[in-house]
């Protein structure tokens, strides 16, 4: 009998409050105050600096410098690729390095011999003490030179130095053929290492230990976030109202209010959303981190016209994920229009309206939650309010 009871009193008291919340409901008109207009836009914070850390060689990452959010300091190593494979071509590499450099001494020698004593003078180059030899050098060659014409000793040694130098040319070459592929090789290892290009946090970790890699593939993104800023894609025709350095009005993560330095104007629009990209400097005193949201209250310049739309804010739909109002009909019924916020006004109270509403529209007032389109306040012969500012 108790519980029954205790359910009946939470019925009641929960139909008390649906009658409360549906007669705090009310009709108001909007109405426009005396101020500069200002849009609301959307940024992100962003670390001053980023890079996105690739794989140079292919292979399997053997260490990772540690989880999102390790430190890391300029030089230290944040991934380091499996270098086995590199270092046993670099030992083949060095073992021809040695047999080029003998080939090379070899040739060199071979042609100093031919250059100090021509084997086209040797007498001890055929067998019986020489005989033969010095019979074809005393004799035979002279009687060639002088009757035949058909013998040029000069021509010979000529041939003879000619082979040689080719000689020590190709392992010159063969040298420095296996010296550049040490060097290539060398160049491979170090690219096994990725270093830390600046002071600076690992903020994206795309592999693990094990994990196997090609060149080109995203490992780690590294930032600087020392310093911090905002980034806002800016519609055109605000852009034009900004200038570098000038200092705006911010709201992050929907409780810290700042101002922010414009850092950077990009030179060029996004083509399809015709907007441009600007960078905003946040102040080091400003506890943030990258990836939250921030609001920049941009100024608009309106010609001639610096009077601005007005609405309480608990007049903007509840649990609605895009600021949308209730807007009374001539027939007497409501219709959900979306609306574009600007900048609070009165303390926050109230919130100014870029576009959506027009001033001397009626609206509802504190609508309950869950109502759509066609709602009305139970008392539908009430006269609209005035809001006040």
């Amino acid at each position: 009998m108790t519980t029954r009871k205790q359910a009946s009193g939470f019925l009641v008291l929960g139909f008390c409050a649906s009658i409360f919340s549906v007669q705090a409901a009310e009709i108001i008109q909007v109405e426009t105050t005396g101020s500069r207009s200002q849009s609301v836009l959307g940024s992100t914070v962003i670390p001053y600096k980023e890079v996105s850390l690739s794989a140079q060689i292919p292979g399997v990452v053997k260490y990772v410098a540690g989880p999102v959010g390790t430190n890391l300091t300029e030089g230290g190593v944040v991934f380091k690729i499996d270098e086995s494979q590199l270092i046993a071509k670099r030992n083949a590499v060095i073992a021809q390095i040695s047999i080029a450099q003998a080939a090379l001494q070899n040739a060199q020698a071979q042609y100093y011999r031919e250059l100090t004593s021509p084997r086209s003078k040797d007498i001890g180059a055929m067998p019986g003490f020489g005989m033969p030899a010095m019979f074809d050098r005393m004799a035979v060659k002279p009687f060639a030179e002088s009757f035949m014409g058909g013998y040029d000793t000069d021509a010979v040694r000529q041939g003879d130095l000619s082979n040689v130098m080719a000689s020590v040319s190709q392992a010159q070459g063969q040298l420095q053929q296996a010296n550049s592929q040490l060097q290539e090789i060398d160049s491979a290892l170090r690219d096994a290492s990725a270093l830390a290009p600046f002071e600076g946090i690992i903020m994206e970790k795309m592999v693990e230990v094990g994990d196997t890699v090609q060149p080109g593939q995203p490992l780690i993104k590294y930032g600087y976030v020392k310093y911090k800023r905002l980034q806002a894609d800016v519609p055109s025709g605000l852009v034009g109202n900004l200038s570098k350095d000038m200092l705006l009005p911010a709201r992050i993560d929907g409780s810290t209010n700042t101002s922010v330095r414009v850092s950077e104007i990009s030179p060029v629009a996004d083509p399809n959303r015709h907007t441009v990209t600007v960078k905003f400097d946040i102040p080091m005193e400003i506890n943030t981190a990258p990836g939250m949201y921030a609001e920049i209250y941009v100024p608009e310049n309106k010609k001639g016209n610096n009077q601005v739309t007005i609405i309480p804010r608990t007049a903007l739909m509840k649990g609605s994920s895009l600021p949308g109002v209730l807007v009374v009909k001539d027939d007497n019924t409501s219709e959900l229009r979306m609306v574009r916020l600007g900048s609070e006004q009165n303390g926050g109270s109230k919130v100014s309206i870029i576009s959506g509403l027009n001033p001397g529209d009626k609206i509802i007032d504190n609508p309950p939650v869950g109502v759509t389109s066609g709602w009305m306040p139970t008392s539908t012969n009430a006269q609209p309010t005035t809001i006040t500012h």
